[in-house]
């Protein structure tokens, strides 16, 4: 960057930042946009400054630690970190590790490689006194060889922050692991076990947890039990953001595509069935039928070999007439790569391309895309992509909350100008419908699933005499 920014912190991030020098170990739930990024940079500068710490370690999305830290370092004037991404190679990485730097930015997936380098016999030696742990979230599973590194980071660090702007996408269940990372255990004890019984109603089969409903008063106590070190910061009460318009475009499919899809669902489901005619619903059996009907929807199914077929154009049609109207450029969130592929080759007069990382974004934020395809597990977390344009399409929506969410944040956020308008193309009837209606009643992506499934399940079987 040959310019710099000058930074003027808004009076929540300076509460922010004093949050993170104050509290050695503390989460900053910060909704998406109020720039948690800048102000984990400035509390880390100060903190360095102040000699309190010396080698910070980041753990990111793989895009977010590829470019949004570093481009954040270089952006601001009152920075003089030197920040640096442990990304690349093996080889890369450890070069990277051996340079001069204060802050190692690296990818989530990469932690666990990071933490055996650490490992002298036994022992866990972690040369990073403060770690930060960006998008807390994906630190909820503590069976996950990440979380486990990241617990150990913790326990050798003075300090750590855990940065998300969605603690519960999928319930308070989400928040141990969460918190253990930060606390150890200080504040929702060292026994997951011992917490769900203690706040939550649990069913389970073979020792396995199926469902769980918080007990009465459990979300109280259990924000009141952590409340000391997470400052929660919602975007409508401190950086209004210009409106967000969401229109749906709700396809109505022509009688051969309706009759084409039931029979392809039918044949789906039997495929399923066993020899007494039973259809077993389970979360992997739903994820399967859901995600093919998906893609029959977009345009497009798999064979046995993972080549792809088109079977309509419905929603591509659709998609080019929003693309041919828009007054900015477009964002297109799409779920399979048989999506991508055709809308690339349909779209014309227009530059045109699929994420893959940094580079692809700088060109989208400083005008050199026209329409950017992108998966939203890719983009969901972390980058500022608000500069490149105001439109938003969701060429399918999937059953992921939290992405949805994250994805929309991307140009929905401080420093977008414009009103942010999220175009969601779905055909009537279908898969789509229930995927969407889960998505806005914030419901749990595998439950709705697997209840789509069973309604399914039920029609189909009926249908066929069973």
């Amino acid at each position: 960057m040959n310019s710099r920014t000058a930074y003027t912190p808004r009076h929540y991030q300076h509460t922010a930042q004093r949050w993170i020098e104050e509290h050695p170990r503390c989460a900053l739930f910060a909704e998406m946009g109020l720039g948690k990024t800048v102000v984990t940079l400035t509390a880390v500068q100060r903190l360095i400054d102040a000699l309190e710490v010396s080698r910070v370690l980041i753990a990111a999305p793989k895009k977010v630690a590829e470019a949004t830290w570093t481009d954040e370092a270089a952006k601001w004037q009152h920075l003089s970190l030197r920040v640096v991404h442990v990304t690349g190679t093996a080889a890369q990485r450890k070069q990277t590790l051996a340079e001069d730097a204060d802050v190692y930015v690296i990818g989530r997936d990469s932690l666990a490689w990071l933490h055996d380098l650490y490992v002298d016999g036994k022992r866990f030696r972690s040369p990073f006194d403060m770690v930060v742990l960006d998008e807390l979230t994906t630190f909820k599973n503590r069976q996950a060889i990440r979380w486990k590194a990241a617990r150990d980071f913790s326990r050798g660090a003075r300090r750590v922050v855990g940065l998300t702007g969605t603690p519960t996408p999928q319930g308070l269940q989400d928040l141990w692991a969460q918190m253990y990372v930060i606390d150890l255990g200080e504040r929702l004890g060292q026994s997951l076990t011992r917490w769900r019984d203690q706040y939550f109603d649990c069913w389970r089969r073979n020792n396995i947890v199926l469902k769980m409903t918080p007990k009465p008063h459990a979300e109280e106590e259990i924000r009141r039990s952590i409340g000391d070190i997470c400052l929660t910061l919602l975007a409508e009460d401190n950086n209004p953001l210009p409106p967000m318009e969401v229109i749906d475009h709700v396809l109505d499919m022509p009688e051969a595509m309706a009759k084409g899809y039931a029979e392809f669902e039918r044949d789906s489901i039997m495929q399923l069935t066993d020899a007494q005619g039973v259809c077993e619903v389970t979360a992997a059996s739903a994820a399967a039928l859901m995600n093919k009907l998906a893609q029959y929807t977009g345009g497009a199914v798999y064979d046995d070999s993972g080549e792809w077929h088109e079977v309509n154009t419905l929603k591509l049609g659709e998609l080019l007439h929003i693309i041919g109207n828009a007054d900015s450029p477009v964002l297109v969130f799409y779920q399979y790569r048989h999506e991508a592929e055709r809308i690339a080759a349909a779209v014309s007069g227009k530059r045109v391309r699929r994420y893959e990382g940094a580079d692809d974004l700088r060109d989208w934020n400083n005008g050199g895309i026209d329409v950017l395809l992108a998966h939203p597990a890719s983009t969901a977390f972390g980058l500022n992509m608000q500069h490149g344009g105001h439109i938003i399409v969701w060429y399918g929506t999937g059953w992921n909350l939290e992405l949805y969410q994250q994805a929309n944040a991307r140009l929905h956020r401080q420093g977008q100008q414009q009103r942010v308008t999220v175009h969601r193309i779905v055909c009537g009837g279908t898969v789509d419908i229930k995927a969407l209606a889960a998505i806005d009643r914030k419901a749990s992506g595998q439950r709705s699933m697997m209840t789509a499934m069973a309604a399914a399940v039920r029609r189909v079987l009926a249908a066929n005499g069973a």
